[in-house]
């Protein structure tokens, strides 16, 4: 008989428990959707009309942070995959905030894209949030650093020429009747939303555009006017929320988006267009001591921006807050391009209608 006295024996390793296995198989299904969700894509649902007709209310969207390029966490330590607050709790601590850092992404921003982004309203101080834990909000961009946007009766134009307008686009109408009751039928059947009632025969209604001729082939309809609001009409709710810039949601502007490494001069004007973005977004501390204009405790006659900026637009262009009411989006709020809808669910369909099977698996433009 023979010995091998250098052979070496190893013990069998010890099974797993099942205990064990499953919370391998979660950890690792929790580092590997984390991964996912933040370089990759994410999961959104759009819970409100400001996109309708292009995207519905319950639609289930797919967006990719890899176009862009994917945004690094503001706040590291965040429960994943919750809201920024639970019951009034947060969900993430922001004893340990990290500078704004974007890896790079197949394309930049491009007009007409279908953006999602952190709300910038709430950069001001009263909501103490971190970027990456602001609301989150689904768009159209309208333009992009550098370019000169304008609202003429409604119609966006970009450094002078009209821009193009979403297919599934909607505005509203004043609708006359003749008195009598429009079937409720009808407007359930023809999507149309009613704003309010200003007289007893009219209505101002949000009408997609394929819908507007078979309402005007009713005999009780007497005719249908778009809502516009005139030019110098002065809405204090649109930004810059200054009376010296007499602008409105219809008629806007001119604006030009601020662009990395552009500069202007600071002025009254500039200040009032401008200042929200070098306060808030770019993080300088801005004084005005009679006609002086300190940034940071220095006199300054002009300023360079850091960032680039974007307009963001509801396709459902009045019933939409969006860059009128807000400003401009900073680079550092985008997250990234909405592709496709993988569901899409109506709350107020009866059970077996409340899948749209129409829109699942649909490309977003």
């Amino acid at each position: 008989m023979r010995f091998n006295i250098f052979k070496k024996t190893t013990a069998p390793k010890a099974k797993k428990s099942k205990l064990r296995e499953w919370g391998d198989a979660l950890l690792f299904a929790l580092v590997a959707s984390t991964i996912i969700r933040g370089l990759l894509f994410s999961a959104y649902a759009i819970p409100s009309g400001s996109m309708e007709g292009s995207l519905l209310t319950g639609d289930y969207l797919f967006v990719s942070k890899i176009n862009y390029g994917p945004r690094m966490p503001f706040t590291p330590l965040a429960i994943p995959f919750t809201e920024p607050t639970v019951y009034g709790v947060k969900t993430y601590w922001d004893a340990i905030k990290l500078p704004y850092l974007r890896l790079p992404g197949l394309s930049e921003v491009k007009k007409q894209d279908v953006v999602v982004f952190n709300k910038p309203e709430e950069a001001d101080p009263q909501y103490n949030r971190p970027v990456d834990e602001r609301t989150t909000l689904i768009k159209r961009c309208q333009a992009t650093p550098g370019d000169t946007l304008r609202i003429v009766n409604a119609q966006v134009y970009i450094n002078g020429k009209a821009a193009k307008n979403a297919e599934k686009a909607q505005t509203s109408y004043n609708v006359i009747t003749d008195g009598k009751e429009i079937n409720p039928q009808v407007i359930k059947d023809l999507h149309i939303e009613i704003l309010v009632q200003k007289t007893p025969d009219i209505f101002e209604m949000i009408i997609p555009a394929e819908s507007l001729t078979t309402l005007k082939g009713y005999s009780n309809i007497k005719s249908i006017i778009p809502v516009v609001q005139s030019a110098n009409e002065y809405d204090a709710a649109v930004f810059p929320h200054n009376e010296k810039f007499k602008w409105n949601a219809d008629n806007f502007g001119p604006l030009v988006m601020p662009k990395k490494g552009m500069s202007i001069a600071l002025n009254d004007s500039t200040m009032t267009l401008y200042r929200r973005a070098i306060e808030l977004y770019e993080g300088n501390k801005v004084d005005i001591e009679g006609k002086d204009i300190l940034i940071n405790g220095k006199k300054a006659g002009q300023y360079t921006f850091k960032m680039n900026y974007y307009w963001m637009m509801g396709d459902n262009r009045h019933n939409s807050l969006d860059s009128r009411f807000w400003g401009y989006v900073p680079e550092d709020h985008i997250i990234g391009k909405a592709m496709l809808t993988w569901m899409s669910v109506d709350s107020t369909a009866t059970l077996f209608n409340k899948v749209r099977w129409n829109r699942i698996l649909r490309t977003i433009k």
